[in-house]
Formats: structure tokens, C-alpha cells, sequence
């Protein structure tokens, strides 16, 4: 009987001892990852260049609107639209990057949180004693704020163009429609300047695997961006995920003009996929990424690379994205169970990055989870 004991002991002490191991071989390989050089090429060929193009695209909406103030008629209205789904589109390429500056100044609060407060939006401007900068005034700025003042004034353009030409208030509207172009625009300047200057170098060299290194903090905010921001914002909360299966198609990003949810959609999960992969922003070079340290550490999941998993699943979300109406305000209205399909969809690459690529890198999540994986 001893000696049946001593072997059953044995032969946990070396399943444990394997299993031991095992942990610390990964643990061994994700800490000898150049993380460095990971950070070098998410800073200089991701994330600064992303910042740079959003700085510039605000930079034509801004001159655009001032062109429309000065000679509001349809045409101009139409070229301020333009350069507000392109602005609003290189958003998206910089939205994963709250941290720094860019979390002090509350960028993504300020720039997209909808849906927007129209009733307050028009107190604001009847009143003109608004402050931008206070966190109580988020609905009331940034892109969805100007959807409502280019898309949802009136039901035609030329009504939407006599709110800022003949309405008695004309000169109201237009100073909100530059206040809120310009509190965008002042942001990603104090963020790209900042970038620029100290913070670049800091960045790269906050190299370490505590909680506090730029890895593991640029890791869990990408996370956070694909689960909160792209899967629960733009999809899972207006489709009624989150709302006992209650549709609330009013929350869907760009309500006012609507037919471009799913290019704001595909653009943040390309977004996300390029960063994934430490690909040079608008440009086919591949860097260091979360893919290549993924391989480093050699990490699997059922017999495959857990990197050609991760994007193997992005193909599929864009895929079944693109079957949706570009619409959504009508997809969800109208055939919700399709939607639904698509966050599923979208639902198993968080599962991929937040359970097992954090785990495999051996980044801890340090984010609130207030709605399960």
C-alpha cells in the first residue's frame, strides 16, 4: 500500500513539476522577446504616422467648414461631409491608442461618444455658454455632434444649408459647427505634439512586462478597443446584446447619416488587424506586432499557430461585416438576426485576444469586464 502511495505522489509532484515547467518556459520566452524593437515599430510606423494622417484630415474638415460658414449652399455642405467621414474614418486608426496624452485629454470620449445629445446640442448653441472641455458636454461634441449639424437638421440638404445662411441663429450654428471641429482638432494636435516630442522615447522605453510597460498597457487597450469600442459600441449595444434582445437602432454610430455604419465598422477592424500584425499604417510593411511575438512564444491553439487563428477570424469578421446593409439603423430594423451573426462573428476574436493571446503572452487584463467574454 506504501509503495502504491509513494508512486501515485511521484507521479503528481512530476505532472506538477512538467506543468511548473511548462509555465515557465513561456514565462522565459515572452520575457526574452525584443520588446524594444516592438514598441519602436508600433510607435514610429503605426502609431505616430496614425496620428499624423488624423491631424491632417481634421485639418481639411476644419478648412472645409470654414468655407461652407462663408458660403453655405449644397455643394460646400457636400464637401464638409467628405472630409468628415474621412476625418471620422482616421478616427478609427487612432482610437486604440488611448493612452498617454491622448487618455488625459479623454481624445476618444471627446470624439466619439454617441449616441449624440441633439436636444442638448441645440441648447448649447441657443445659449452659447458651453465649455467643450467638461466631461458632462462628451454627447455634445466630436463626430457625432457634427453628424447631427450636416446630416440631421432637416430632412433635405437645402434645409439643412438655411440653418446656416438664413436662420435667424445662422451665425449660432455656425460658431458650434467651428467650436466642435476645433476642440477635435486641438486634441489631436496636443496628442501628435506630444508623440513628437518626450513621450516617443519614454514609450520605447517603458520596455519591461510589468503591468505599467507600454506593452502590456498598447496590449490591453487593443483589446479593450476590439471587445468595448468596436464589438459592444458599434454592434452588440444598438442590436440589443446588451439590452435583453431590446433593439436600440438609435445607438448606432452615424445615425443622422446612417448608410455608413459598416465602413465605420470595417475601418476600426482593420485597424485592428494592422496593429495586430505591426503593419506600417498605409503601407504593406510588416513589422514586429503582436503576431510575431505570439510566434516567438510559439503559441498554439488546437494544433494551429494562435496568430494565423487571430487572423484568419478578422477575414471572417470583414467577410461577414460585408453582408450586412450599410445601413444599420436599417439592417437592425429590418433583419437584426443578421447583425446578430456578425458580432458573434466579431465575438470570437476577442475571445482569441483576450483569453488566449493575453494568456500565451503572459499579460495580465487590466480593465473592468462588465459585460462576460
Amino acid at each position: 500500500m506504501k509503495k502504491k502511495l509513494f508512486i501515485f505522489f511521484s507521479a503528481l509532484l512530476t505532472i506538477a513539476a512538467c506543468s511548473s515547467s511548462d509555465s515557465t518556459d513561456e514565462t522565459t520566452a515572452s520575457s526574452n522577446f525584443d520588446r524594444k524593437t516592438l514598441l519602436t515599430n508600433w510607435a514610429d510606423n503605426i502609431i505616430i504616422p496614425s496620428y499624423t494622417n488624423y491631424q491632417a484630415k481634421l485639418q481639411i474638415l476644419a478648412t472645409d467648414i470654414t468655407n461652407f460658414n462663408a458660403t453655405a449652399n449644397e455643394v460646400n455642405l457636400a464637401t464638409v461631409r467628405t472630409s468628415w467621414l474621412e476625418a471620422y474614418k482616421a478616427y478609427q486608426y487612432v482610437a486604440i491608442y488611448s493612452f498617454g496624452k491622448s487618455e488625459d485629454l479623454n481624445l476618444k470620449e471627446s470624439a466619439n461618444t454617441y449616441p449624440t445629445n441633439a436636444a442638448e446640442i441645440e441648447s448649447n448653441i441657443m445659449s452659447g455658454g458651453y465649455n467643450l472641455s467638461l466631461l458632462s458636454q462628451f454627447d455634445k461634441q466630436g463626430f457625432p455632434a457634427l453628424d447631427y449639424l450636416i446630416n440631421g437638421l432637416g430632412t433635405t440638404d437645402a434645409e439643412i444649408v438655411t440653418f446656416y445662411s438664413t436662420n435667424a441663429n445662422a451665425g449660432k450654428y455656425q460658431k458650434y459647427l467651428t467650436d466642435v471641429t476645433s476642440r477635435l482638432k486641438t486634441t489631436a494636435d496636443a496628442v501628435l505634439t506630444d508623440w513628437n516630442s518626450s513621450y516617443r522615447s519614454t514609450y520605447i522605453a517603458n520596455s519591461g512586462t510589468s503591468v505599467s510597460g507600454s506593452v502590456n498597457i498598447s496590449t490591453n487597450v487593443f483589446v479593450k478597443n476590439l471587445e468595448k469600442d468596436v464589438r459592444s459600441g458599434k454592434i452588440g449595444i444598438p442590436a440589443g446584446v446588451f439590452s435583453t434582445g431590446t433593439a436600440l437602432p438609435e445607438k448606432v454610430e452615424a445615425f443622422y447619416k446612417k448608410d455608413v455604419s459598416r465602413e465605420l465598422l470595417n475601418t476600426a477592424v482593420q485597424a485592428s488587424q494592422d496593429f495586430f500584425n505591426g503593419k506600417h499604417f498605409n503601407n504593406t510593411t510588416t513589422g514586429e506586432g503582436l503576431k510575431s511575438y505570439l510566434d516567438f512564444v510559439n503559441a498554439m491553439r488546437s494544433g494551429q499557430k494562435l496568430s494565423t487563428i487571430i487572423n484568419d477570424q478578422y477575414v471572417a469578421i470583414i467577410a461577414s461585416n460585408n453582408t450586412l446593409n450599410a445601413n444599420f439603423f436599417t439592417q437592425i430594423t429590418t433583419d437584426k438576426a443578421k447583425i446578430l451573426v456578425a458580432y458573434d462573428v466579431l465575438q470570437q476574436n476577442v475571445v482569441y485576444t483576450k483569453l488566449d493571446m493575453m494568456q500565451a503572452l503572459n499579460i495580465t487584463i487590466d480593465y473592468v469586464d462588465g459585460d462576460g467574454d
